[in-house]
């Protein structure tokens, strides 16, 4: 899959940052910066992998600044930045926002 430099999320706290950009070698390659990366690196690492995995995207650089966010932010930043670097939708008209309904 043919990716573009994308960037999604804010350094605000409990926001995380993600930059995707092409790369020469398979796999991806995840760089984090993040103070509490000694406790959550492991997992905030996995939660990046796991949702570029599910999207097909299994060859890019990946740069995460971290600011205390939690396991759903990672996978929703990382999720808009893989849209805007492929172009791709993710999801369908029939699967919904995944958001419950309000009516």
């Amino acid at each position: 899959m043919e990716l573009k430099m994308a960037t999604a999320g804010t350094m605000e706290s409990g926001d995380i940052m993600i930059q995707l950009a092409p790369s020469d070698h398979p796999g991806l390659d995840i760089h984090l910066q993040s103070s509490v990366a000694f406790q959550f690196g492991d997992q905030i690492r996995e939660v990046i992998r796991e949702t570029l995995m599910g999207l097909g995207i299994t060859k890019a650089e990946v740069y995460a600044t971290d600011k205390g966010a939690l396991d759903c932010t990672i996978r929703a930043r990382t999720t808009a930045a893989a849209v805007s670097a492929t172009g791709n939708a993710v999801w369908s008209e029939s699967s919904g926002t995944g958001c419950p309904s309000s009516g």
